[in-house]
């Protein structure tokens, strides 16, 4: 079997950083010394690339137009690699790993997001870690020479997650990432234990490349007392909303948000409702207090991330569609974000 190509596409972000032995100060990493950096990278019978966006930024910095470049990049380069690693800072790789996975459906190839909580040049590092085996996974094939993972993933501290269904849970902790709703598609100790069944297969035949993105969008996150008037403004701004309601979709009683709501929905808005839950579902008609949604015409948005949604929604506002079918779109499970 020919040895794996893997191309390595750096945003930015701690992982690329290590300390300057002059000064101490912490600067970026240059990835075209790859090898000096991350020896270990050798042991691997695998041909490494190196790109990277024009200008590598930290991730809170990140916008769809960045997302776009990236999606393009590994468009554009698909049939010269078996497998792709996105180096990103973790705040908002969620976000991006969520956007990609719409915006290059029908792949058939590893495309994995990876990051650290501290820079891969620093001792206790998790960086070095977080790359080798992102790497390893991008270009491991099964026995008929496919690849095992064919989607948009996130590897972070021996743990391999579905990229839409994930979130960045702490701020401090090398376990940063949880996938509150979905199993963990691998998890690395002495070998790496892919669990087949919960690994997505496209049934599109070929790659499609879609890199707009309409972020006219908010969020808001019901609560005790929440004043909907203080929210007027997103309501005239906006294009589609992501509610994150209680529990399994609730809301307060209350007049002036089920107006607000649907005069939103009656003037062409979109009503995408989520938890807040960090696991769960959705579950309209369960609870009298969910009965609002469906009274408005929100969109169910199951067990979607927040991530998912916000991404989601700006995918499906990009697009030249009717309402009806937009509203299709996003209760679809178009490439695993969805449960049933």
């Amino acid at each position: 079997m020919q040895s794996p190509n893997v191309l390595l596409i750096y945003t930015g972000g701690t992982i690329g950083m290590v300390n300057d032995p002059e000064t101490g100060a912490l600067i970026p990493f240059n990835f075209e010394h790859l090898y000096e950096n991350v020896p270990e990278l050798r042991q691997f019978d695998y041909t490494i690339n190196v790109a990277s966006i024009d200008e590598p930024i930290d991730s809170s910095e990140m916008q769809p137009s960045n997302w776009a470049a990236i999606a393009k990049t590994i468009f554009d380069k698909y049939t010269h690699y078996d497998g792709f690693v996105i180096l990103h800072g973790s705040d908002t790789m969620a976000y991006t790993a969520s956007a990609l996975s719409y915006m290059l459906q029908g792949i058939r190839k590893p495309i994995i997001l990876t990051g650290s909580q501290l820079p891969i040049g620093q001792i206790r590092t998790d960086g070095k870690e977080n790359l080798i085996t992102a790497v390893e996974i991008a270009g491991m094939k099964d026995l008929d020479g496919n690849a095992i993972l064919q989607e948009v993933a996130i590897y972070f501290e021996y743990r391999l997650y579905r990229g839409n269904r994930t979130s960045k849970v702490s701020a401090n902790h090398f376990e940063a990432f949880q996938s509150g709703n979905y199993p963990n598609l691998a998890e690395a100790g002495v070998n790496i234990f892919f669990q087949p069944e919960y690994l997505f297969r496209t049934e599109l035949s070929a790659p499609t490349l879609v890199t707009e993105m309409d972020n006219a969008v908010a969020v808001i996150r019901l609560f005790p007392g929440i004043n909907i008037e203080h929210y007027a403004s997103i309501f005239e701004s906006t294009k589609g909303i992501v509610i994150e309601s209680f529990g399994a979709g609730n809301a307060p009683s209350n007049k002036s948000l089920e107006k607000a709501l649907s005069d939103y929905t009656a003037k062409g808005g979109l009503l995408l409702n989520v938890t807040q839950c960090s696991s769960g579902s959705v579950s309209l008609g369960k609870y009298e207090t969910n009965e609002i949604f469906t009274r408005v015409g929100a969109v169910n948005g199951k067990d979607l991330t927040t991530e998912a949604a916000v991404t989601k929604l700006m995918f499906v506002l990009a697009q030249n569609i009717d309402i009806e079918l937009k509203k299709e779109i996003l209760e679809k499970n178009l490439c695993g974000e969805l449960s049933g």
